[in-house]
């Protein structure tokens, strides 16, 4: 979740705190260490890792010895991922319109796609990047991903700016199996493997940890609210998921994910010819 674009209804960008990102929700790239094992990256090849925050896969892809770019919107991400791992290539890039130098073998992407309301415009870049028989490998938030978050989220959000704002709360891209397939066979990316999958993800223990997450991930949604009314929108959030999303203890989220593959097609030209 780190590649943000501007979000619908005039909120403004998310805006990331690495710092906080890296203490209290590591569990964005633990998740995606399984997704690197997926992408199976070999030594020379030359991989784009889209939205890659703090740089922690962009490590692990280069561990097996391809030469990775990581890419994010981010300035406050990249100087961290950066810091982290100096030897390793990132830049401060927009994915709705990035170019690269040179063709890429793959293009890899961890939570983060869905933050891009343009996802067209993505799709682009990511055809663009590849070169012929070049693999795609992503995983972002699916259709139904944090339901009973956005189900509250849009009553909460119409409680303190009124019923003029209704629909407002809108901050992600979330695409079903067949919505996101056809976006990447229109840019002549063969899907060769989708799922969607549901993900309960727990938070730190505590009650405190529900508002750390909505600092960090619905932070643009809250700069869009008036300053006096951001506790109210926040407080309202909370008491009405707590009896469906606190146990034991802890805040479990319910995380919807969507996985998916795809090779970019080597002559598209003649890809519906006998």
């Amino acid at each position: 979740m780190r590649d943000s674009s501007k979000i619908a209804g005039g909120a403004a960008a998310n805006v990331w705190d690495p710092n906080r990102y890296e203490k209290g929700h590591s569990f964005v790239w633990k998740y995606g260490e399984e997704l690197v094992d997926l992408l199976a990256p070999k030594a020379g090849e030359h991989i784009l890792d889209i939205g890659c925050g703090t740089g922690h896969l962009t490590a692990k892809i280069a561990s097996f010895g391809a030469a990775v770019t990581g890419i994010d919107s981010s300035p406050d991400m990249i100087a961290q991922a950066r810091a982290h791992y100096p030897a390793l290539r990132f830049e401060v890039a927009d994915a709705q319109h990035f170019t690269g130098a040179e063709p890429y073998d793959a293009v890899f992407s961890n939570a983060a796609l869905h933050w891009i309301k343009n996802a067209e415009g993505v799709a682009t870049t990511i055809e663009n990047a590849l070169r012929p028989g070049g693999r795609f490998v992503a995983e972002l938030g699916g259709k139904g991903n944090v339901r009973s978050i956005m189900v509250a989220g849009n009553a909460a959000f119409r409680e303190v700016t009124g019923p003029a704002r209704d629909g407002s709360f809108d901050p992600y891209y979330f695409p079903s199996v067949g919505e996101y397939s056809t976006l990447l066979e229109k840019h002549h990316l063969e899907v060769t493997c989708a799922a969607l999958f549901d993900r309960p993800t727990p938070l730190e223990p505590g009650v405190g940890a529900f508002r750390d997450w909505v600092g960090m991930f619905l932070n643009g949604i809250l700069q869009s609210i008036p300053a006096g009314s951001r506790a109210g929108f926040v407080d309202s959030l909370e008491k009405g998921l707590y009896p469906q999303l606190f146990h034991d203890g802890r805040w479990v989220l319910d995380y919807r994910r969507l996985r998916i593959t795809a090779v970019k097609t080597a002559n598209p030209e003649s890809e519906n010819q006998l």
